[in-house]
């Protein structure tokens, strides 16, 4: 299983704090995409531009490796001022 969590704008908009899924994805693009399926939505505020993703608390990027038991969160850009 991964575990999978939203944060910030992206917890509000998709009405979705955790989701648990089978692990039969094999890295962050194909999550993405897996997501994606889940409407227009999801399509739009998980696009690789919009949405960060930490894989056990460490960003990563879009061929990172995902296995069994790995925590991935999606959050959108975090700007300063």
């Amino acid at each position: 299983m991964i575990k999978v969590l939203f944060f910030a704008q992206l917890r509000e908009v998709l009405n979705c704090a955790s989701l648990e899924l089978e692990a039969n994805v094999s890295n962050i693009a194909e999550l993405r995409a897996q997501l994606a399926k889940k409407g227009q939505r999801w399509q739009e505020f998980l696009a690789s531009d919009k949405a960060l993703v930490a894989v056990n608390q460490t960003l990563v990027n879009e061929d990172c490796t995902l296995n069994s038991g790995d925590e991935v969160a999606f959050f959108p850009p975090v700007t300063g001022g």
